[in-house]
């Protein structure tokens, strides 16, 4: 009896442990849903990258959206990039009835989406667009033949150092998006004409101090200037995190899936 006694503390510990890591596991599905590690190769450089496939039960092509993530998430893991922002808007029919396919490519160590200082109070756009933005758009590129997404739906959003790839990259290829949504970034002013039809909301917080709040301000009025329809929020108390309240927005992603490519 004093045996069997001793072992019902084991017991319940194990028990205890088992339901910690279920109810663990279960969280993470629920927080973070799953991704599949994938790469872009071509002849000289290969692009790691994330992607999220929802299960649908219709064969109706899905909308595309694509992550830029900042410079703290760069490296060659595969997994640093899904760290800030992406958790804030997966599953996104958390907040619409939309789904979408994710694409979460990671740019190397020593690498920016778009090569200039992120705290100048202005830029000139590279005439050569950077090693690995050029990658996400020969990626973005192979998705677009593949017949399995809506080419007039392709989405993309960035904070950061992505908030900056996103208007370099909007920039490039104007006709290529159906909206843009650059967080905490900056861009070419002198773009602005080049930018007048892409519906775009800009994010950016009033008290950052890595990237001025005045990039995203003058490159909206930039564009409003130039006849373009542009949105910009501004939140009053927030610092360089302003991804958060940004992508937590329901409202962001009710415009964003209204977005239709002309």
């Amino acid at each position: 009896m004093s045996n069997r006694n001793s072992l019902i503390p084991f017991i319940f510990g194990y028990l205890c442990f088992a339901v910690f890591i279920i109810n663990s596991t279960l969280m993470a599905q629920t927080i973070t849903p799953s991704f599949s590690f994938e790469k872009f190769v071509t002849f000289s450089d290969t692009l790691p990258y994330r992607l999220y496939s929802p299960v649908v039960k219709s064969e109706a092509l899905l909308p595309m959206v694509v992550f830029l993530h900042g410079a703290g998430e760069r490296g060659d893991d595969n997994e640093k990039q899904l760290l800030n922002g992406v958790k804030n808007f997966l599953p996104i029919s958390k907040f619409t009835s939309n789904e979408a396919i994710v694409v979460v490519p990671q740019c190397a160590e020593d690498y920016r989406w778009c090569e200039v200082p992120w705290s100048a109070a202005s830029h000139q756009r590279p005439i050569q667009i950077s090693k690995y933005l050029g990658l996400v758009s020969q990626l973005i590129d192979t998705f677009l033949i593949s017949g399995k997404i809506d080419k007039r739906r392709v989405y993309v959003v960035g904070l950061s150092m992505g908030g900056f790839g996103v208007w370099d990259l909007i920039a490039r290829y104007p006709s290529k998006f159906a909206a843009a949504v650059p967080i905490c970034g900056g861009g070419d002013e002198s773009d602005a004409q080049n930018l007048t039809n892409i519906p775009i909301w800009a994010f950016h917080g009033a008290n950052d101090k890595v990237v001025l709040p005045e990039r995203s301000i003058r490159m909206i009025k930039a564009i409003e200037q130039s006849g373009g329809n542009p949105l910009l929020t501004i939140y009053p108390t927030v610092g360089h995190d302003s991804w958060n309240l940004a992508l937590s927005n329901p409202e962001l992603y009710t415009w964003l899936f209204r977005q239709v490519l002309k």
